[in-house]
Formats: structure tokens, sequence, C-alpha cells
């Protein structure tokens, strides 16, 4: 009776003893290191890249800043003494904002018939500094027209 209340396996192919592999076969020790050591240069270089761009952005973004309110003060500066009130509060910004984001920054002036404001050049701050030949110019220029009174009798020119 005994045999007949032992359970009968089921029908069909039995599975195959599992095999774990614990341990590297002899052609495989190192493989990783070696596959690390191929890629962690791309993988660091990417990094670089991607930290590159970012503090170009921010250097645009400051010397943006920088033209447009220096572009401010030119409009509305009068007649005399624009020129050095629109390039101190330029060099000011770019001072306050982010004195080190730009290297050797320029600051111009400049005025075109009815228009002035102000243009800011610069380089952007190198994550690898042994490269100088990958440097990176950021130029902003802004302006507008000049602020001033038009009389409404239809003349031309500021009154």
């Amino acid at each position: 009776m005994a045999a007949a209340d032992s359970p009968t396996p089921a029908p069909g192919p039995t599975p195959a003893p599992a095999r774990h592999r614990t341990r590297a076969g002899p052609r495989d020790k190192g493989a990783s290191v070696i596959e690390l050591a191929m890629i962690m240069p791309i993988v660091l270089a990417v990094v670089l890249l991607i930290v590159q761009v970012t503090l170009w952005f921010h250097g645009r973004q400051v010397a943006d800043a920088a033209a447009r309110e220096g572009a401010r003060i030119a409009r509305a500066g009068g007649e005399s003494g624009w020129e050095d009130a629109a390039q101190a509060k330029a060099e000011q910004i770019v001072r306050a904002v982010g004195p080190r984001l730009l290297n050797g920054v320029q600051v111009r002036t400049w005025e075109e018939g009815d228009q002035r404001g102000v243009e800011v050049t610069g380089s952007a701050v190198q994550v690898v500094p042994l490269l100088p030949e990958l440097s990176f110019t950021i130029t902003s220029r802004f302006g507008g027209p000049i602020e001033c009174f038009r009389p409404d009798d239809g003349s031309e020119g500021c009154a």
C-alpha cells in the first residue's frame, strides 16, 4: 500500500539540475577591470563636457545681464557722460554676479544713429585649463533707441 500512496512524477522532461557559477573561468579573470579602464575616460570626458557647457551657459547669462544693464544706462544717459556710466554699470554687474565666470572682460559702448548700447565680451571659465586653444568666447550686445522727450508737434529729434 505504501507504493500506491506515493505521488507519481508528472509526465514530461525532467528539469536539469541548476548549476550555479560562483567563480569566473580562467579566461574571464580581470575582464571587468579592463572594461572599466576602457569606459572610464569616456565617462569622465562626458562629465567634464557637461560641466563646461554649464559654465559657458552661466557665463553667457552674466554677460547678458551686464550688457542689458549697461544698455539701460546708455539709453537714458543724456548727451554726455553716458559712455563712462554705462561701462561702469556693466563692469559692476559682472563683478557682482559672476566675477570668476568670465575672464578678460571687455565692455564697449556704442552709438549708431538714435541707438545706443553696450557690448560685453569675455571668455568662459575652462574646466580643463591645460587646453588653452579650447577657449569659449562669449559676446553679448544689447541696445535700443535713445530715451528722450520728443515734442508732439511732429518735429524730429529730442527736445
